[in-house]
Parts: C-alpha cells; sequence; structure tokens
C-alpha cells in the first residue's frame, strides 16, 4: 500500500523554496505521489455544486492561491528524483489540447517519466464561463483531447479528426519518456466517471470515499472493466478519504477494498520548512509506514 498526498501547491510557499522542501522531504520519507490540483479562477459566488462538501462550497476562500499544476510540479520535479508527480486533477476541457499535451510531454520529459495526468471533466460551470469555454459535452470534448494528445505523445507524425479537434501531420516534440503511454488517471465518482476510467483510462483516483464506499466503486469499475474486454491490471487505483476522518487500520481495509494508494490531505499550511520536516515525519510515522508494512 502506498500514501500519497492531495492539494500539495495551494498554501502561499514563499517563491517556491516551501514547495521544493514540501517534494524533497516527502520524497525522502516515502510518500508515494504529490498530486496538485488546478483552477484557473475561482468565485466569490457561484450557483454549481462542489461535489465533495453537503453545503456545494468548495472549503477554500476564492483568493487561495492555487498554482498553476505543471509549473509547480516542475519545480517540485527539479527537487527530486523518484517521487511521482500527478495533476489532483487537471480540468482538460479547459485547455487546448495541443499545448495540453506539449506541457504534459514536456513535464514528463524533464522529470525522467514521472508523470501521470490526473484529469477530469470540471464541476464549476461558472469558471467555464469566464474561459469562454462550452460547458455542454465537456465530457465528449476530453474524450477527443485525451485521444489526441495520446497521438501527439506516441507518434512520430500525429493527425486528429473529430468534433472538437482537427489536426493533421504534425509533429510535438519532445515526446514524454512513457510516450502514448503516459498514464491518465480520472477523478470523478459518477456512473459516467467509473466508465471513463474502464473505458479509455490508465487509472481512477476516488475522492471522499471510505474504505466501505471505495469497495463498491472499485468492484463497480472491476465489473466495467471485464465488459470492455480489459483486466483490473490494466489499471491503478487510489482512493482518497478527503476530510473523512480514518485510523492506520483503514488502510488494510482500503487495500482490501483494492485500493493501491491512499491520498491524504494533511499537510498543515507551513510558514518555514522546520515546519514542513516536521509535519511530513509526522505523516510518514502514522501513515506512510504502517502503509508500506501491509
Amino acid at each position: 500500500m502506498k500514501i500519497g498526498l492531495f492539494a500539495v501547491g495551494t498554501n502561499r510557499m514563499a517563491g517556491g523554496g516551501l514547495l521544493r522542501a514540501v517534494a524533497a522531504h516527502a520524497e525522502r520519507l516515502g510518500v508515494a505521489t504529490l498530486w496538485v490540483p488546478e483552477h484557473v479562477v475561482l468565485l466569490d459566488q457561484y450557483a454549481s455544486r462542489y461535489p465533495y462538501a453537503d453545503n456545494g462550497q468548495i472549503p477554500a476562500p476564492s483568493h487561495a492561491p492555487i498554482m498553476d499544476p505543471f509549473l509547480a510540479l516542475t519545480c517540485m520535479a527539479a527537487a527530486t528524483s523518484k517521487i511521482r508527480l500527478a495533476t489532483g486533477i487537471c480540468l482538460v476541457p479547459e485547455h487546448n489540447p495541443l499545448v495540453l499535451a506539449k506541457v504534459t510531454a514536456t513535464l514528463d520529459f524533464l522529470s525522467g517519466g514521472r508523470f501521470t495526468l490526473g484529469v477530469g471533466i470540471g464541476w464549476l460551470e461558472e469558471e467555464f464561463v469566464a474561459l469562454g469555454i462550452p460547458w455542454e459535452r465537456r465530457a465528449q470534448r476530453t474524450r477527443e483531447y485525451i485521444a489526441a494528445m495520446r497521438s501527439l505523445w506516441g507518434d512520430e507524425v500525429s493527425s486528429y479528426d473529430g468534433e472538437f479537434v482537427k489536426f493533421t501531420n504534425v509533429r510535438s516534440f519532445p515526446k514524454p519518456v512513457q510516450g502514448g503511454k503516459l498514464p491518465v488517471f480520472f477523478g470523478g465518482e459518477s456512473a459516467p466517471a467509473l466508465r471513463r476510467v474502464a473505458e479509455y483510462g490508465n487509472g481512477w483516483c476516488g475522492f471522499n470515499l471510505s474504505p466501505a464506499e471505495a469497495a463498491v466503486k472499485i468492484r463497480k469499475i472491476e465489473e466495467l472493466l471485464k465488459a470492455n474486454g480489459r483486466k483490473r491490471s490494466d489499471i491503478e487505483i487510489a482512493v482518497s478519504p478527503y476530510a473523512q476522518p480514518i485510523t492506520r487500520d483503514d488502510l488494510k481495509r482500503y487495500r482490501d477494498a483494492g485500493a493501491d494508494e491512499v491520498v491524504l490531505i494533511t499537510m498543515r499550511p507551513p510558514r518555514l520548512e522546520a515546519e514542513v520536516v516536521a509535519n511530513l515525519e509526522e505523516i510518514a510515522r502514522d501513515w506512510v509506514e504502517p502503509a508500506a508494512a501491509i
């Protein structure tokens, strides 16, 4: 069982110094993955419902310093050599797919093949409106964008002809170290989200789930994988309890449910590197070491 950390890079981190410290010490202490979220803009008021809070509001102020995930991950890549780096999650339909393919390929290339693209279709309609991007058919847009990016990542010369993406005989370099197999993990717990995982994902990051809730979702994914002619071994599963309290014994329950990684959101806002070290060493004692022993 592995332990990851979620929402890295959403605090004021003093010009990147503390961000690099988080990454370096997390790697030293055996954390498996650093997950960085994405929002281009937040709003003071919105009608969209945040899916992981009973009141429908994201539990962060609208002025929260959510860094660009790709720049933050590149900064952390420069301070590390082994730890996996992931978006948690990238709002794919908000991007131009050719530009996103270039950014992700470059990050994977610079990190030596350590990048995983965690993706989602978005929940905040007002953000799409602000960016001038259609909210409707964003799931279909996401599917085409990922197919187009996989061609750009893996093919010497790439072409794609779809509803939302069209290009012919283009070259995109550098290629990711992982090529067209750069992992794409889907977030989301709805039935359509689970279908996306089974149909064309390399992994799933389930959110705000107890071990029992995770088990139900994972069984459904396994059924969908079989229906699509795929095996459980074709994907990796990460699960986060988010704000739900868990115990060390729950790590075994997540493992028995089928999770490969438990993603925690337990980093306190650091002000000094000494606080970063103390917090991460506590996480290592309480979670990383017990998980490794399972």
